[in-house]
Order: C-alpha cells, then structure tokens, then sequence
C-alpha cells in the first residue's frame, strides 16, 4: 500500500471474537458498529455457532493454529490500531489471544464473555483462571458485565455501591482501566469506568425494550473503534455508552425469541429507528 492511499485509509480495528449465525451477535455485531464508527473493521473467528433469537444450539471452537493465522495474516500485512476480544471459549484460545495481543503495541478491548444474552454458557471454566492471568493484563479496557464479574472475581453486585468494590477486584487482575456494566440492575442503565484513580459513572436512561441481544459485543466494538481513532478511555466510551444507548432503544423483534440491538439506528436503517 502506497503512502498516499495509506493516509485516506480508516483507521484499523480488528475483532478476534466468535460468529452469531443470527447476526445480533459477536463478529456480526462487531463489524456492523465498526462501520457506523467509521473505522475498517477486520475479523479473526474463533468459533462458529449456530445461534438465533431462542438461543446457542452449538458451538465449534477453531484450532489455535487457525486463529493464530488469522490474526498473523491481518496484522502483519495490513496493521491495526486497536483490537476487540469477544468470545474465547478454551483456555488455550485465550493464552494464545492474550500473547498475541501483548505483542502488538496497540489499545484492546477485552470483553470477557462468559454466556449468552440467553444463558447459554460460551466459556469453559477451566478458562476463567487464564482469563485473569493471560488477557486481562494485556487489557487497555475490560468490560465485564455482573454476571461476567462473579464468574471472575465471586463477587455479586447487587447495587451501584457493589460496583466500586467489582472494579477494584477486576483492576487486581492488571487490566488499565476496568467498565463495570450495570445493566442488569434496576433504574437507570448505569456503567462505571475507572482506573482505580479516575472514576467515570455513565447513566442512561432503561428502555422497556427486551430486544437487547449483542449489547456487550456492540459496546466493546464501538469503545476499541474510539481507541483507534485516537480518543481517550473516558472520551471512547461515553461515545460507545451514547450509541449502545441508541442501538437498545431501537432494538427489534426478529424470530421467536429475543431481538438485536439496531446498529444502523443512526442512518435510519434495520429497525427504522
């Protein structure tokens, strides 16, 4: 690539994550907020699933190997400038993202998943202590939800005071900055930000919208496409707090179960938000 098509080109933003057959999901989701951020999103698969709107009905993780060469294959040639860890489901999978990443000298994102917007598990516990010491210290940001910040940490927040003590338990394991995800309390939707000096509490207000499906994915993407584009931590997600915020309002129904965010909600499309 020349120098002058190189300076016209996004920035770079690569997933390393799972595929959601259903499209709400991991990869899919990833890649749709990476174009309505206006950043050149690219992929590393670490799993197929046969997943929809009822749930995960399988799942079959790639080899090491395969994914090893996925991210060689993009980095090297083409670069990055930041990176978004989703779905990782083996011990083996997460060391081998986790040295990757930690040789690539660029923000990431990482999204400890740990089970579906319907309960299906999608981490093998025997991957949860390489999680801890592997990929969150490799971590600009981690963004667990509560229900990801018990499996991690054994605590149970059950309120915004629960939050701070999450944090500080999630920052022991060496991540930079820690996004607790509120979502699951009630009143308003409220996260919280912090490096454990700084502290950000990000509100919005609860749409009584069960179509919610890939909002974990859609938020790490939209922070590590901020990241890429040169803003802070705190700049980037209060950017991803703002779309995630519009993407659940506009959340739609499709098959029998639970619908996706709209990630084209700000243009108008998918759900007609």
């Amino acid at each position: 690539m020349s120098a002058s098509s190189r300076a016209s080109a996004p920035p770079r933003v690569l997933t390393v994550a799972g595929s959601d057959s259903g499209g709400g999901a991991g990869i899919q989701a990833d890649l749709k907020t990476m174009l309505a951020f206006g950043v050149h999103g690219m992929s590393v698969l670490t799993a197929v699933t046969a997943q929809n709107s009822l749930g995960v009905q399988g799942a079959w993780e790639l080899p090491v190997e395969a994914v090893r060469a996925q991210y060689r294959s993009v980095v090297d040639d083409i670069g990055v400038d930041a990176v978004k860890t989703g779905m990782l489901s083996s011990a083996e999978l997460v060391e081998t993202v986790a040295e990757l990443i930690g040789g690539t000298a660029v923000p990431s994102v990482v999204d400890p998943v740990g089970v579906s917007k319907h309960g299906d598990s999608l981490l093998a516990a025997s991957a949860l202590d390489s999680v801890r010491t592997k990929l969150l210290p490799v971590a600009t940001v981690a963004t667990p939800n509560l229900d990801e910040v018990a499996q991690l940490t054994g605590l149970r927040v059950e309120s915004e005071d629960g939050m701070r003590r999450a944090a500080a338990a999630v920052l022991s394991y060496g991540s930079t900055w820690v996004l607790i995800k509120g979502g699951h309390l009630s009143g308003d939707a409220v996260d919280f930000l912090t490096d454990g000096s700084e502290e950000h509490w990000l509100r919005a207000p609860r749409f009584d919208n069960r179509h919610t499906h890939g909002t974990g994915c859609t938020l790490a993407s939209a922070i590590a496409s901020g990241l890429a584009k040169g803003r802070s931590v705190p700049e980037a997600v209060a950017a991803a707090k703002e779309y995630v915020t519009g993407a659940i309002a506009g959340g739609f129904a499709l098959g029998g179960g639970i619908g996706p965010v709209d990630h084209g909600w700000r243009f108008g499309v998918a759900g007609g938000a």
